[in-house]
């Protein structure tokens, strides 16, 4: 009989090693989580709150091209003047060319 006992006896240790070593696992993936949970919860509140707002809250067109990570420079000094275009459009020169009415057109019949 002490052979079955002492089958039972390292059945008891083998079965009590794999619990410490579930046990430890489970600390450290719970320990894991709580460190993702707190990673997750840092960026859910920085993308929640722009990094650079102005005054009334909104953002640039260049710091938005920088967050999307494209290069809209252009674009954005389009934005910061306001629109204003440094040339007419073409409907209106042609306008101005057609309103030459000087009386000194000669007409041939």
């Amino acid at each position: 009989m002490s052979n079955r006992a002492d089958d039972l006896e390292s059945q008891v240790a083998e079965l009590q090693a794999a619990v410490d070593g579930l046990t430890e696992e489970l600390v450290e993936t719970k320990e894991r989580v709580r460190q993702l949970e707190e990673t997750t919860e840092d960026l859910e509140s920085e993308a929640n709150e722009p990094a650079h707002a102005n005054a009334d809250g909104r953002t640039t067109a260049e710091e938005q091209a920088q967050a999307r990570g494209t290069d809209e420079r252009r674009d954005a000094e389009f934005v910061a003047s306001d629109g204003v275009d440094e040339q007419p459009p073409a409907e209106e020169v042609e306008a101005e060319d057609d309103s030459d009415d000087d009386g000194d057109d000669i007409i041939v019949a």
